[in-house]
């Protein structure tokens, strides 16, 4: 194959729509500080997202510190999962709080709220699970948990854009949801991120200290510059118009995908799970030792014919030394497998289904060869 198909595909506008979307900001000369295409693409995420305040951000890690600054948690510990993007850990490391580990749930690979209630202790302040692959956390019991123990609840959405349970936004769950509109995401503003917080005073301070802490121009505490530009607000506001048609573009790919390996021995798929209205927003698949072949062999096969997967999410982040020579690292066993066996196909609105028909032929193939070898 002479196209690299890689794990994922940037959306994007016509150039056309684009330049038009851009062409007043010429006139105006208003690049940042909240310029109309920032404010124009907050309102409309509000009403899309279905919450009464959303903070647009620079980008998703900038969210995640910003999250974990406007609650004065002063030095205890987040119980948050391994499972994820180095991100969500660096931004607890950052903040200079300590990161606690705690297992996954084995069928959806979010964290799993008993595992969170074991390791809770004094110095806990929050719990920071993250919504994995389009999957949904068990947003019940963590608000359960949260009540309980008096913590706070600060989802990482990155990968929840669009999701829905039981009808509602994830972004209505929880003190706080983040969101990442990085280029490779399923909504993109080519950088970019959004906050949301159900509460209005906390939403008042995450707008003070994305603008360097500054409250009617006075500096009133340290801050940073968060705040995103109207560029990459405008891409938005492109995106949003054609999200839910590439969000179905995506289901029909993913349904695709899960027909051809959902009866394949020792292949573990993307769970559906009940309620949950996902976005599709990636493809993971678990490669068992049933399989009779590893993830190894069968990226090397994709990648002879310039098929690039990834391994979301290996390592683990409490695996890497960054992590692991600065604080304790608990065990989460089911984590540690499922990161040695994970491998995400690709997957975007206009991948072509033959290519599809190949990925999971090689798959197929690979389990056939190597079980017919021994």
């Amino acid at each position: 194959m002479s196209k690299k198909i890689l794990v994922t595909e940037s959306t994007m506008p016509s150039l056309t729509e684009y330049i038009e979307e851009i062409t007043d900001l010429w006139q105006s000369k208003w690049l940042t500080n909240e310029g109309v295409k920032v404010q124009k693409l907050t309102k409309q995420l509000k009403n899309y997202l279905e919450v009464d305040s959303l903070s647009l951000v620079t980008n998703g890690h900038t969210a995640l510190e910003l999250a974990l600054a406007a609650f004065d948690l002063h030095g205890g510990e987040v119980i948050t999962t391994p499972f994820t993007f180095i991100s969500t850990t660096n931004a607890i490391c950052r903040a200079g709080l300590t990161p606690v580990f705690a297992d996954i749930d084995p069928e959806t690979f979010t964290l799993d709220p008993a595992k969170v209630e074991a390791l809770i202790t004094p110095r806990t302040k929050a719990i920071l699970p993250v919504h994995i692959y389009g999957n949904a956390c068990d947003v019940e019991a963590f608000a359960d948990l949260a009540t309980k123990y008096n913590l706070k609840l600060i989802y990482d959405g990155a990968h929840s854009f669009g999701t829905k349970y039981f009808g509602k936004s994830l972004g209505q769950f929880g003190d706080i949801t983040t969101y990442s509109f990085h280029a490779t995401k399923l909504f993109n503003t080519i950088e970019g991120g959004a906050i949301v917080a159900n509460d209005e005073q906390i939403h008042n301070r995450l707008t003070q200290l994305k603008n360097f802490g500054l409250k009617n121009g006075e500096p009133v505490e340290i801050g940073l510059n968060g705040k995103m530009n109207e560029f990459s607000a405008a891409m938005g506001l492109c995106n949003l118009r054609q999200n839910d048609a590439m969000i179905e573009q995506r289901k029909m790919r993913y349904q695709y995908y899960y027909e051809r390996l959902q009866n394949i021995p020792g292949i573990q798929l993307n769970p559906q799970q009940n309620g949950i209205e996902s976005n599709a927003a990636y493809f993971p698949v678990l490669f068992h030792d049933t399989f009779g072949c590893c993830r190894e062999t069968i990226i090397d096969r994709l990648m002879k014919q310039n098929i690039f997967p990834r391994k979301y999410f290996y390592p683990l982040t409490s695996e890497s030394p960054s992590i692991q020579n600065n604080y304790p690292i608990q065990a989460t066993p089911i984590a540690h497998d499922y990161a040695q066996r994970v491998l995400t196909l690709p997957l975007y609105p206009n991948l072509e289904f033959e290519i599809i028909d190949q990925i999971c032929q090689i798959i197929i193939d690979s389990g056939q060869l190597e079980a017919n070898a021994s």
